[in-house]
């Protein structure tokens, strides 16, 4: 997988033309103009909330701007979900730009986590990739790398630079070559029921060779 970088660059490099517009129950002091946005996919709403929090700010008061939050449709977006897979639950049957309404109150505390810094993004994002190593390297890969390279690895993604990313990730997809392969190849499944909930559930596959 390391070979291929042109799919991997462009699998990267994949953004959602994205249109945030404020509530209209929002209080503000002047329109607030919607505010445009390529999102990567791979990425989080969370590592764009500073910059879509400045733009509405603007035309608000302070006392009038609590934790925001964002929703497509009705809908409150996990934060602690990819972009690219929140747009294909929610959008991706629909007209771009996708457009997102950006709250700063009445926060859903049935339908989303809290998230008070990028901190707590990290250690989730670090959490998925401890588990899929778990899988496929009985967790050998990321036990083994140093803290500056988890960083590396966070701040790559955080701030959108494939090959800081890629130096670190790299080690993740390789296995040596007398195993043959992963032990397990893990992946995720998310599903949106009827009633509009979401489940999803971690599976693996394993994968066996036989000589005739």
């Amino acid at each position: 997988m390391t070979d291929d970088k042109d799919v991997l660059r462009d699998v990267w490099f994949g953004r959602i033309p994205t249109c945030f517009t404020l509530y209209q129950d929002e209080i503000t002091e002047r329109e607030a103009e919607p505010y445009y946005l390529l999102l990567p996919r791979i990425s989080y709403l969370t590592l764009v909330t500073d910059k879509v929090r400045k733009h509405f700010q603007k035309v608000m008061k302070q006392e009038d701007i609590g934790e925001i939050w964002f929703e497509n449709e009705g809908t409150p977006l996990k934060w602690h979900h990819p972009i690219g897979l929140l747009f294909d639950l929610h959008a991706s049957n629909t007209a771009l730009p996708w457009n997102i309404t950006v709250h700063f109150k009445n926060f859903p505390e049935k339908d989303l986590l809290h998230c008070p810094s990028k901190d707590v993004i990290e250690a989730h994002f670090m959490a998925c990739i401890k588990e899929a190593d778990a899988l496929k390297h009985k967790s050998q890969v990321i036990n083994e790398m140093q803290k500056k390279d988890h960083k590396q690895l966070w701040m790559g993604l955080q701030n959108d630079k494939f090959d800081q990313f890629w130096a670190i990730n790299r080690k993740l997809m390789e296995y040596p070559p007398e195993e043959n392969g992963f032990r397990y190849i893990p992946f995720r499944i998310y599903q949106v029921r009827e009633d509009g909930k979401q489940r999803s559930c971690l599976l693996y596959l394993i994968l066996t060779c036989e000589t005739r």
